[in-house]
């Protein structure tokens, strides 16, 4: 029987190389790479942060859509919404003929119209228990990029629940790989999990937790967190034993604060006699996330004038690589791709730390001299360097 699973490609590696390096590589940042991760150019000199743009499990998501491709010219090809956050990227996959399925966060995926005869590639993020099934049902080709990190972060989960401990998450509860994640807890039949977005969500369930709560207070939670818990989630039962993970790109610094208070205030509740009754963690940020984190951090102590972060402005890795700048003191600009940079009018767009919309500044580079830059896991190199030379233009320096 001809096998309708993949997670490892299709060998078809070299055959793609080129169309690879077509759409993402870039001389510039190969350059500075070889060069102590430095470009200069008369008064303007760039540093990059050591760790930087795709990571392995992007690199390994976007080739197996290009293999997929090669290896079914014929099929009609379906990626489960967007592979990873970049536009660029995704933009590609389109141009090759890859529908790109959107749908209504607060539902479910329509798959409705995919036949046996198709191919659908699932993305970096994962997809839920539920979308995976069903997709089985269809008998289509189903071709699984998921991300390992977020693989073992799906383990610690699904260990959890089936100990009993209710799953607390650090993440976005909307965001692809969180939903995926605290899927894995509906394998048990009391799995459960919540998600906490940072310290200040995480604080009135702290509060909670070490003093307990009335009915009011209870049903208080239960609203608010209405959309990141499990069905029929119980604030009264369902704290009592906790074990921590977190969706893989949060800020490190966070994940590990937000598991240390839940520690303690269990501790607090049931005494530190019984701590290893009621409290698991393990700190499930991936390698990848937390060397880019660590390369921003080591940049930034070289006081660079501005921190230019590239990358999509969905993409929470690239989010929390802006906020970690700006937590640092830089004056930090994230901004989509080099088309957010206008030469001429000498403005910037971007997307101001924890914002929604971008903003507008003008004469933003007129005392820049040091500048800093990075880009998120999900972000090409060839929009690195396209960056850098748009840079170079408004300053009015020949970047050639």
């Amino acid at each position: 029987m001809e096998s309708t699973y993949f997670r490892r490609g299709f060998g078809l590696k070299k055959e793609i190389e080129e169309d690879l390096s077509r759409d993402y590589a870039s001389a510039l940042v190969e350059q500075m790479r070889a060069g102590d991760y430095t470009f200069e150019r008369g008064p303007l000199t760039f540093r990059l942060a050591k760790e930087f743009g795709f990571c392995y499990g992007v690199d390994r998501a976007v080739d197996y859509a290009y293999e997929s491709r090669r290896k079914f010219p014929d099929r009609r090809l379906f990626l489960v919404g967007e592979i990873i956050h970049n536009p660029h990227v995704n933009d590609n996959l389109r141009a090759m003929g890859i529908s790109i399925l959107a749908h209504d966060p607060d539902r479910p995926f329509d798959f409705s119209g995919i036949t046996a005869d198709d191919v659908v590639i699932m993305p970096a993020f994962g997809v839920t228990i539920d979308d995976f099934k069903r997709l089985r049902e269809t008998g289509a080709v189903l071709v699984d990029t998921t991300c390992g990190s977020v693989l073992n972060v799906w383990k610690r989960v699904d260990s959890y629940a089936r100990d009993g401990f209710t799953s607390l998450i650090h993440g976005k509860h909307w965001h692809e790989e969180t939903k995926a994640t605290a899927s894995q807890t509906a394998k048990h039949p009391d799995g459960k999990y919540l998600v906490v977005l940072d310290m200040a969500e995480a604080t009135p369930v702290l509060d909670f937790i070490r003093r307990g709560g009335s009915e009011a207070e209870a049903a208080a939670l239960s609203e608010k967190f209405a959309k990141a818990v499990s069905p029929g989630f119980d604030f009264d039962r369902d704290l009592v034993r906790i074990g921590v993970a977190n969706q893989t790109t949060m800020l490190s610094g966070e994940s590990l604060a937000i598991a240390a208070a839940f520690g303690e205030a269990l501790a607090e509740r049931y005494g530190p006699d019984h701590a290893a009754e009621h409290f698991r963690s393990f700190d499930t940020i991936c390698s990848a996330t937390q060397e880019r984190q660590d390369a921003v951090e080591a940049l930034l102590a070289e006081s660079p004038d501005v921190m230019i972060v590239v990358g999509g402005y969905n993409s929470s890795n690239t989010c929390h690589l802006a906020e970690l700048s700006e937590i640092k003191g830089a004056r930090t600009y994230h901004i989509a791709d080099a088309d957010c940079i206008d030469a001429a009018a000498g403005t910037i767009r971007y997307q101001p730390v924890g914002a929604k919309l971008e903003a507008t500044e003008t004469g933003w580079l007129r005392d820049a001299r040091r500048i800093g830059l990075t880009a998120g896991a999900s972000t090409p190199n060839n929009k690195i360097g396209e960056t850098i030379l748009r840079i170079c233009e408004t300053a009015g320096v020949d970047a050639i």
